[in-house]
């Protein structure tokens, strides 16, 4: 058994629309001109990183985009659409692989197979329709017995899958402590994960309650911008590194916390010391914390917006100066991603599972990963312009350029609609 990570690949219609109210970065940014190419690039830059750390690594495929059947649902086309909707149906969004399911190991569930629910995206419009594309590709991939895909919690009850789930443990294959964090109330932003969706998912994938922790995320995170809890909260095996704010009831989620798993350490990074603006903006949290091979601790791998955040970055410094499991900071470009909202740990889904048991198409070595770049070098729009949306010569481009990667990775017929 071993962490492997799925990092969604950024597909070609990555744009600008501003379609997240709440995540401070894609609305800040709406408008402005993107660049596909050069996004995929850097998460395929990502993934040959955590491969060079000696990481396994997994991929998810774009979706088809725009997305005619959720059109044709609403009676309408592409061509026909409102610009609204047309945005909300050439969304790329699905690259943030952490909101594609929510994902228990076998040794935490009652009947020994590794779980996985399709998350439902029900609070944003142009996140909505991802989940069948989603679950097509997660029966795909992990179609052997030893996993068990589950469909989309119902609505209303909102669920945005691994972005908002942590788990703690000894080592990642032994029994863990699965925790679930909601929202209530944001002010100005929706609290977008339900605690009834938590629950749900708790109960379909036969988790022990006595491991299991609900946690409430704190109103403050949410109204700073903290639209899921990975925004201010990341676990790796015994350690959960977390802002001060994090948490509505911070005390009683760590006395609940070490009841559970006594041996966990808490890194907690103080508000005196960076704030949750600074937080939020660096996507301090957003790291990817993993366990290196052959004993070499743990690393966090962050976006180039830490190191450029003085505050953050110092206190980083003295975090690996220190004693604590976390020894080493990687530093990664997804600048791209970032722009829209999303940072090193949107871009991943973690399973912990025997890489046998996983359709290899799915598994990413370095020539898998030369693959991917030949295509996306070739076929991905450069640059697509706010005012190109409506254009039916990029929509064309788009979708050949989809199918051209599907064909190179022999997954044709497969994961379509």
């Amino acid at each position: 058994m071993r962490e492997i990570n799925f990092d969604g690949i950024i597909g070609p219609s990555h744009n600008y629309a501003g379609l997240s109210h709440g995540n401070l970065a894609a609305t800040r940014n709406a408008g402005e001109t993107s660049r596909p190419r050069a996004a995929a690039l850097q998460g395929i830059a990502k993934m040959r990183a955590n491969l060079a750390l000696g990481l396994t690594q997994g991929i998810l495929l774009p979706h088809p985009r725009p997305d005619h059947a959720w059109l044709a649902a609403l009676a309408s086309d592409y061509a026909a659409a409102p610009p609204h909707l047309q945005a909300q149906a050439l969304s790329a969004s699905a690259m943030w692989a952490a909101n594609a399911a929510t994902v228990s190991p076998a040794a935490d569930c009652g009947d020994g197979r590794c779980h996985l629910t399709v998350a439902n995206l029900v609070t944003m419009a142009h996140r909505s329709h991802e989940w069948p594309a989603t679950l097509q590709q997660l029966r795909t991939a992990f179609a052997d017995p030893a996993f068990a895909v589950h469909g989309p919690v119902p609505a209303p009850f909102g669920d945005e899958g691994a972005a908002n789930h942590m788990r703690l443990c000894e080592t990642h294959g032994a029994p863990g402590v699965e925790v679930f964090v909601y929202g209530v109330a944001g002010g100005p932003f929706p609290a977008r994960q339900h605690r009834d969706a938590s629950a749900a998912i708790a109960r379909g994938h036969a988790l022990d309650p006595a491991r299991t922790l609900f946690v409430r995320q704190s109103d403050e995170a949410i109204a700073a911008g903290a639209f899921h809890n990975d925004v201010v909260a990341v676990a790796n095996e015994r350690v959960l590194f977390a802002h001060e704010q994090a948490f509505h009831d911070r005390d009683g989620f760590f006395a609940d916390l070490r009841g559970a798993i006594p041996s966990v350490e808490i890194v907690e990074v103080p508000a005196d010391r960076v704030s949750l603006t600074d937080a939020i903006a660096s996507y301090l949290f957003n790291a990817q914390l993993v366990t290196l091979p052959d004993g070499g601790g743990m690393a966090l791998i962050l976006p180039a917006e830490a190191r450029e955040t003085a505050g953050v970055w110092e206190w980083l410094q003295e975090l690996v100066a220190g004693n604590g499991p976390i020894r080493r900071l990687e530093v990664v470009d997804v600048r791209e991603s970032m722009a829209n909202g999303g940072g090193p740990a949107c871009l991943r889904l973690r399973v912990v599972a025997d890489p046998a048991t996983i359709d290899p198409r799915f598994l990413a070595d370095a020539a898998r990963l030369d693959r991917i770049a030949a295509v996306v070098e070739a076929h991905w729009p450069e640059r697509i312009a706010p005012g190109e949306l409506g254009d039916p010569a990029l929509t064309a481009r788009i979708e050949a350029a989809r199918r051209t990667l599907l064909e190179a990775l022999d997954l044709v017929g497969l994961i379509d609609r």
